[in-house]
């Protein structure tokens, strides 16, 4: 009864982000979907900008620092206890740590139904000390105070039931066999004339083989490894595509580490079309230390683009290793070189497993398939919940 009566009407569901270039990159194929089921709200800094893109969802910008800033936090917290209270979500659903967090800790206080939160790659992760364990507290906060929490992953899942993680005593769900979203197979396409357009603007020839990363600029993707790499492999027909926002001014340092061929190094700064620099890379680069899912790798992976990755949580999972890419331990800059200059030398070998990764991705992580997955999670969350209080909870 509790479900035929969940579905006669729309849920309200509440979507919190930390940053707005979030919902291009990883809600953009669920925030084209949810409107037709639920009734939908999307929270976040900036995010209103986005407005026009994805019509029939509310949108609310939202300060949020993604660094620690106790009295913007608080206030924060203030703001999104208010909009709960206004719209009374059955589910908000949060991403990132700081809106994990605060979104947790608001729909405690304000009862939502179904609190949700996707963790997608562990700060404490790569951390020590002090710092290590703050982190850790707080995804274990926000652990706790949700209804259940989900990975985009498997082997997010194992990595953080071994440290703790559950829900009823089982590692935390994934939907389907992993992502975020999924991927927009009609957007994701290899286009040749759209990759030559690209090359062309960048002044790269139509020979050279481009080796791609694109996402947030720091540290923790391994830039700082693949610029060493990439100098180490020094071929002039290598260049180093660099796309996404620079958050710890990374491109000077990669310009620097390489400033022997600092003219095959180009930076572009945030994509507003991944897709386009995509169609214009030979190889995928994403040498991390901690990662979510890796969304970017199957997106690559849908135009034929095999990637190299770490063979960390998250990753195992975007890459079948020595099929739709390969995978080499964290900081392996000798192993990126082999892999970078093996793809120089091998193309044929990197064209067959970017052929196998698009096949790949059509098969399991394909837009549709994730949104199902969601739409049904979602619906039957709020089922037992609505189940549980009618018994008496």
């Amino acid at each position: 009864m509790a479900r035929t009566e969940s579905v006669q009407r729309k849920l309200k569901v509440i979507r919190v982000v930390t940053a707005a270039y979030v919902v291009p990159w990883h809600l953009a194929n669920t925030l084209k979907r949810l409107p037709q089921d639920f009734e939908v709200t999307v929270v976040g800094q900036g995010v209103s900008v986005y407005r026009d893109r994805y019509p029939g969802i509310r949108w609310i910008d939202l300060d949020l620092e993604r660094r620690a800033a106790w009295f913007a936090d608080l206030k924060a917290l203030f703001a999104l206890c208010r909009i709960f209270r206004t719209i009374q979500p059955d589910i908000v659903h949060s991403i990132m740590p700081k809106a994990g967090l605060l979104t947790a800790i608001a729909g405690f206080l304000c009862r939502v139904p179904v609190r949700m939160h996707t963790f997608t790659g562990q700060v404490w992760a790569t951390r020590h000390g002090l710092a290590r364990d703050f982190y850790y507290a707080v995804d274990r906060l926000i652990n706790t105070l949700n209804s259940v929490c989900l990975t985009d992953s498997p082997s997010q899942s194992a990595f953080l039931y071994e440290h703790g993680f559950s829900h009823v005593g089982k590692a935390l769900p994934v939907l389907s066999k992993g992502s975020l979203s999924g991927v927009d197979l009609q957007k994701f396409r290899a286009d040749a004339q759209v990759g030559e357009k690209i090359r062309c603007e960048l002044h790269i020839p139509s020979d050279a083989v481009v080796f791609l990363f694109l996402g947030r600029m720091n540290r923790d993707k391994g830039l700082l490894d693949l610029a060493h790499a990439f100098a180490a492999v020094n071929d002039a027909r290598a260049h180093l595509l660099l796309a996404g926002p620079d958050e710890e001014d990374i491109a000077a340092k990669v310009r620097g580490i390489a400033r022997a061929c600092a003219d095959r190094v180009h930076c572009v700064g945030f994509a507003d079309r991944p897709e386009d620099y995509m169609a214009a890379a030979d190889l995928f680069c994403l040498p991390s230390y901690r990662e979510g899912f890796g969304s970017v790798v199957i997106e690559a992976a849908a135009l034929g683009v095999p990637a190299i990755g770490t063979h960390i949580p998250g990753l195992l999972d975007a890459i079948a290793d020595g099929y739709s890419g390969v995978l080499i331990r964290p900081g392996d800059r000798e192993g990126l070189v082999c892999i970078m200059r093996e793809a120089l030398h091998q193309p044929e070998k990197y064209r067959e497993m970017g052929a196998n990764a698009r096949n790949r991705v059509e098969q399991v992580f394909s837009a549709e398939v994730l949104y199902d997955a969601l739409k049904h999670f979602y619906l039957d969350r709020f089922a037992k919940r609505k189940a549980k209080r009618a018994g008496g909870d």
